[in-house]
């Protein structure tokens, strides 16, 4: 397996985890930058193959895969070595006959969030991403967003999974969205938000709120009255939520959830539907100082008021 000639691209991409450290609270470490980085990481991508150096290949990788202005192009050596998303996805199944147990060990599900930050790193790359999706690999990630235990391994296994589905989306590409709306991602997003942790929580309404940006998702959302409603109660319930357990996702949470109620005031007739099931903690000054401390929520708040006050207007 030759890595040496694999393209290179000018700018460095960025995985959800990245792009959503002001959102989730993810941070990772700075590492310094090795000259012989490029050799290293070709070499660990080779071992993957090496049942004895896999585990070992696949950790070193995983810390690097949020580094993407050191590796630009890891997701491109990934997805262009023969072999490497086979292994990658071997390791994933490997916990499917496990997915039911009370707990998971960290030799179970350890390698299993090195393999998904893996995909992640893919999903998040402009010459890789709708490979990636078309090759219909997000689907096996699947049976991990149904999980209803919040053990921590299982925890790390779902939101590692949602990751790899926010690089996804993050894109706002017409082809991801299309993709999403002809599985159960909305449904599984809506049931995480219901009962996930905040983290999980705040993952899942990105994913919710990117879908709503696009036409397509905004009216698949509001075909009918029974989506729609689903949709605002767990909206309304993740509010309630945040209100009355505020911590440290808190923000992030309120902000995507703020975001969705925006977007969904756009459409003639949820915003009407909104008029009757807006929260009353976003009529009063419940998240005053949450708006002010956010410009970015606060914007998306006035768009919301300022739909639904035109839309008083009209009835």
């Amino acid at each position: 397996m030759d890595l040496s000639n694999l393209s290179h691209s000018s700018t460095p991409s960025h995985s959800i985890s990245e792009n959503l450290n002001s959102e989730t609270g993810i941070s990772t470490s700075s590492l310094s930058i090795d000259p012989d980085l490029d050799s290293k990481v070709k070499q660990w991508i080779l071992d993957m193959a090496d049942g004895s150096k896999k585990e070992e290949a696949l950790n070193n990788l995983s810390i690097f895969s949020a580094k993407r202005e050191e590796l630009p192009d890891l997701a491109v050596w990934l997805w262009n070595s023969f072999g490497t998303m086979s292994c990658l996805l071997a390791e994933i199944l490997t916990i499917y006959p496990h997915i039911h147990a009370a707990n998971l060990p960290p030799t179970l599900s350890n390698p299993v969030c090195n393999a998904l930050a893996l995909m992640q790193c893919v999903a998040s790359h402009k010459e890789t991403r709708l490979s990636f999706l078309n090759s219909h690999i997000p689907l096996f990630l699947y049976p991990f967003l149904h999980i209803n235990k919040n053990t921590r391994s299982f925890e790390y296994i779902r939101l590692t999974s949602l990751g790899v589905i926010g690089a996804l989306v993050r894109s706002e590409e017409k082809e991801v969205i299309t993709f999403l709306l002809n599985t159960e991602i909305v449904p599984l997003c809506l049931r995480i938000m219901e009962n996930g942790t905040d983290l999980s929580k705040t993952v899942s309404s990105f994913i919710l709120q990117k879908i709503l940006v696009d036409d397509n998702g905004l009216n698949y959302i509001c075909q009918t009255y029974e989506r729609f409603n689903h949709v605002a109660k767990i909206l309304q319930m993740t509010i309630a939520s945040v209100q009355k357990n505020k911590g440290s996702q808190s923000p992030r949470l309120l902000k995507q959830v703020v975001r969705c109620y925006s977007r969904l005031s756009y459409n003639p007739k949820a915003v009407h539907g909104l008029l009757e099931v807006l929260p009353p903690e976003l009529k009063d000054d419940t998240f005053k100082e949450e708006m002010e401390a956010d410009p970015q929520t606060k914007d998306a708040f006035k768009k919301l008021m300022d739909n639904l006050n035109k839309a008083k207007t009209r009835i």
